[in-house]
């Protein structure tokens, strides 16, 4: 998104379309079990809501007591669901914290997971500001195809974040070549440390020169007329975008309280990166993308003080200038 006045493009919510999971995350740990409404793309679609945009998620949800609560979620929380009917039921993801690292099993649902882009899905990424990409599999040649043909505008709208996860990977090589066609249509990418490992056996540095250098040959029709942001995300070390011969980077933020759940950290990150694209487009220089940052950083240390991966705002002054 760029072009128009400020006055112009708050005089209306940013319309956004979020593709990709919805699911029930079941956390295990010595206290016992407790389940949440989550997915990636579920996350973000509902932290954009929270940040003020007018959001629709599609995603695979099934016809049973675990969909009709994530339905319902999403109705508290304002998020339009368009969903693609799941003859496996509702995906699942176990995380088990009982013994030290966290391990992570996933239902039939979430590892055979599908989206259709039925005419609603195609009416909602048409009728978008802004589309975001998350957690999607890649590694479906048949359900790449089918999002690739759904966005129709290459560059100009369109933000990715690959999300992969070890359990739901059916070709690794696969996943990272779908990955990168599509992100060769992005003015957004997000990766994180744990991408690079797992897609490349690399550290985040590689995975972040390799997308700038394929976005600048692989655009589609050779049709890129700006150069890629990658948003690099690093746990502790905070995170870091990488636009042009920029380079801005920004700590994570100190907020009082314990850190308690780092789930959803990455998803209130880019949620607030989005909505500041969403509010304003893609930011052009230092000052601007260190606003953003800083933002995302405050937002995400909010988001981990509490269990879970729902997206939480601090105080507006401490958290910048969030939007309208």
């Amino acid at each position: 998104m760029t072009g128009g006045t400020t006055a112009g493009r708050r005089a209306r919510r940013t319309r956004v379309t979020v593709i990709g999971d919805a699911l029930i995350d079941e956390l295990r740990d010595p206290k016992g079990s407790r389940e949440f409404v989550g997915g990636a793309a579920l996350n973000v679609a509902v932290g954009l809501s929270l940040l003020g945009d007018d959001v629709t998620l599609v995603a695979m949800v099934g016809d049973d007591e675990a969909g009709r609560r994530i339905r319902s979620y999403l109705a508290d929380y304002g998020v339009r669901l368009v969903a693609t009917p799941s003859a496996l039921g509702t995906s699942r993801a176990i995380s088990d914290r009982r013994d030290g690292e966290p391990r992570y099993e996933f239902n039939d649902a979430a590892r055979r997971r599908r989206l259709d882009f039925d005419a609603a899905a195609r009416s909602a990424i048409a009728a978008a500001d802004l589309v975001v990409v998350s957690c999607f599999p890649f590694d479906d040649a048949q359900q790449l195809d089918a999002l690739v043909g759904a966005i129709d505008e290459p560059e100009h709208r369109l933000v990715v974040d690959g999300n992969p996860r070890e359990g739901m990977l059916r070709d690794r090589a696969a996943f990272l070549a779908g990955f990168e066609r599509v992100a060769a249509r992005a003015m957004l990418v997000k990766v994180g440390d744990e991408d690079a490992a797992l897609l490349l056996g690399d550290g985040l540095d590689a995975f972040v020169a390799r997308l700038r250098g394929a976005a600048s040959v692989d655009a589609p029709d050779a049709s890129r007329t700006r150069p890629l942001a990658v948003l690099a995300t690093a746990g502790r070390e905070g995170a870091a975008v990488h636009h042009g011969g920029l380079h801005v980077h920004a700590d994570i933020a100190s907020l009082p309280g314990p850190v308690i759940d780092t789930m959803g950290a990455g998803d209130a990150t880019l949620s607030a990166v989005a909505h500041h694209i969403g509010d304003g487009g893609l930011p052009v220089d230092e000052a601007s993308w260190s606003l953003a940052l800083d933002a995302a950083m405050t937002i995400a240390a909010a988001t981990v003080r509490h269990e879970g991966a729902l997206l939480r705002v601090p105080a507006r002054e401490a958290a910048g200038q969030l939007g309208s």
